[in-house]
C-alpha cells in the first residue's frame, strides 16, 4: 500500500473510559501501520491509562470531562488542515460534542466510531425509531422475545447514560462514514442490517475493521508478560481454566462475591479471578481510600494450596490470557472489547451481563452465535447470584457436552477471525478500504 504520510492526517477521539479508551488506540496502532500519521486526543492522565493497559507493543467516565477537549480538538484539525490535504477525524460516538467544530473546516471529514457490537447497534437503532427486527433476525431469538426477556435500550442504561448520549446526538453534524470494532464473519448481515437502518437515504460507507485487539499473543518463549498468573497458567492441562473478569466498570457486592468464591470451589475447575475496583474517573488520582473486597476466610490460601486457582487484585493481561492453551472458558460481563477478545482467541464465553450494551452483546454470544452459555438472566439483575448457579454454570461451560459444542463452535469461530486479519482476509480487505477511501 502506497505511504500517504504527509497527505492526510488522522485525529483519534475516544471517550474516556477504559474499554472506548483501548479500542480507538488499538485502532490507531491498525491506522499508522498502513503508514498515515495518527493523532490520540485525550488528557494526559488517560492516555496513560491507555498506553499502560494496552495490548498493542511498545470508572465510569467522567462525562463532564469531555467538554474540556473540545477546544484543544478544534485547534488540533484546523493546525492539521493548513499543512495537510485531508485531515480525518474518527470519534467515539459519545464524543459528538468534542469534534462538532471539525464540520466547518473545508478538508476534514468526520466518521463515527461505534465501540459495540452490530447486532447491538441494530437492537437499538430499530428501537429508537419503532422499526420491527427483520423476520430472519427474530427467528434467532423468537423464543426471548415471546417471553419479553429480551432487553429494550431503557432498561439497560441508566438515565444518566441515556442523556448524555442525547445530548452528543444533538451535536452531529455530518458523518462521512462509519468504522465497527466487528469482522464480517462474526456478524457481517448486522453490519449490513446496521448500515440499512441508518442510511437515511444517504449511502454511508460502513467498515468492519475488527478484531482491533492483536489476533496473535507472544508465546512462552517469545517476549510476554511477566504476570504471575501467566507461570501458573503454563502449569495446567490445556482448556482446563476459566478466565473471571467482570471489566473496569463493575462494582458487585460483598454477598455476591462471597457466592461466586463458594460457587467457584465447589465446581472443581480451574481458574484465574481478576477482583478489583470499579476504575475511577483518574485510575492515578487518590480519591480516599480504595475499597478492600473481601472474599471467604481462608479462599485465597485454599485455591493455592489445592492448586486450584488465582485471585489477581491488579491489572491483567487480559489478551495473553485468553490466548493461552490452558484457558477454556470465560466467565465475564460481555463488554464488546472482551468479547472480541475472547472470539479471537477462540474462546467460549459464561455470560453475566451487568449494563448498557451487554445484555445485548451476551445474547449475540449465547443465542445467535451460540458460543457461550448464560450464568444470569438479564431480567433478574438485581438478584445476587447463588453460588450453586454459580458452580451450575462453570460445570456446564467447562465440563459438560453442551459446553464443549460451544467451545467447538468458538475455536472455529476464532480461526476464521483470525484468518480475516491476514493479507487477502476480510477484515484486512475492510482496513485496506479504509485508507484507500481516506487517502483518495
Amino acid at each position: 500500500m502506497k505511504d500517504v504520510s504527509g497527505s492526510v492526517a488522522v485525529i483519534m477521539v475516544p471517550l474516556p473510559a477504559q474499554g472506548h479508551l483501548n479500542q480507538l488506540l488499538q485502532l490507531a496502532h491498525l491506522v499508522a501501520s498502513c503508514g498515515v500519521p495518527v493523532h490520540y486526543v485525550g488528557s494526559s492522565s488517560h492516555n496513560r491509562q491507555a498506553k499502560l493497559r494496552s495490548h498493542v507493543p511498545p470508572s465510569s467516565p467522567a462525562f463532564d470531562a469531555t467538554s474540556s477537549l473540545r477546544g484543544p480538538v478544534a485547534s488540533l484539525v484546523r493546525s492539521l488542515s493548513s499543512v495537510s490535504r485531508r485531515v480525518v477525524v474518527v470519534y467515539d460516538s459519545l464524543m459528538a460534542s468534542v469534534v462538532q467544530d471539525a464540520a466547518s473546516v473545508p478538508n476534514a471529514e468526520i466518521y463515527v466510531f461505534k465501540p459495540s457490537s452490530a447486532f447491538t447497534f441494530c437492537w437499538f437503532t430499530w428501537e429508537s425509531i419503532g422499526m420491527a427486527p427483520p423476520p430472519e433476525v427474530e427467528v434467532d431469538i423468537a423464543e426471548l422475545i415471546s417471553s419479553k426477556g429480551f432487553p429494550s435500550l431503557l432498561d439497560s442504561c441508566p438515565n444518566e447514560f441515556l442523556k448524555f448520549v442525547a445530548s452528543q446526538t444533538e451535536c452531529k453534524k455530518f458523518n462521512s462514514g462509519c468504522i465497527l470494532n466487528t469482522c464480517r464473519v462474526v456478524e457481517g448481515r448486522f453490519v449490513d442490517l446496521f448500515a440499512s437502518a441508518t442510511a437515511n437515504g444517504t449511502a454511508i460507507k460502513h467498515w468492519a475493521i475488527g478484531p482491533f485487539n492483536p489476533v496473535k499473543v507472544p508465546e512462552k518463549s517469545s517476549r510476554r508478560s511477566a504476570h504471575g498468573c501467566m507461570e501458573w497458567l503454563d502449569k495446567q492441562a490445556p482448556s482446563s481454566v476459566i478466565y473471571v473478569s467482570f471489566g473496569t466498570t463493575t462494582v458487585l457486592s460483598d454477598e455476591q462475591i462471597r457466592e461466586i468464591a463458594m460457587g467457584l470451589e465447589r465446581s472443581g475447575q480451574k481458574f484465574i479471578w481478576v477482583l478489583r475496583e470499579a476504575d475511577k474517573a483518574d485510575i492515578f488520582g487518590g480519591g480516599g481510600e480504595a475499597r478492600k473486597i473481601e472474599l471467604p476466610q481462608g479462599f485465597e490460601e485454599m485455591a493455592a494450596a489445592r492448586e486450584l486457582g488465582v485471585v489477581v487484585r491488579d491489572w491483567a493481561p487480559q489478551l495473553e490470557i485468553l490466548g493461552h492453551p490452558a484457558t477454556g472458558g470465560f466467565l465475564c460481563h460481555c463488554g464488546w472489547n472482551s468479547c472480541m477478545e475472547s472470539i479471537s482467541m477462540g474462546v467460549p464465553i459464561l455470560a453475566w451481563p451487568m449494563h448498557s450494551d451487554q445484555p445485548h452483546n451476551a445474547v449475540l454470544i449465547a443465542q445467535v452465535l451460540k458460543i457461550g452459555l448464560i450464568v444470569k438472566d438479564w431480567m433478574s439483575q438485581d438478584d445476587v447470584v447463588k453460588s450453586s448457579a454459580v458452580e451450575d454454570a462453570v460445570k456446564a461451560l467447562m465440563a459438560s457436552e453442551e459446553g464443549e459444542e460451544a467451545r467447538k463452535r468458538a475455536a472455529e469461530l476464532g480461526a476464521a477471525v483470525r484468518g480475516s486479519m491476514d493479507e487477502g482476509g476480510v477484515s484486512r480487505a475492510e482496513l485496506d478500504s479504509f485508507i484507500a477511501h481516506i487517502s483518495r
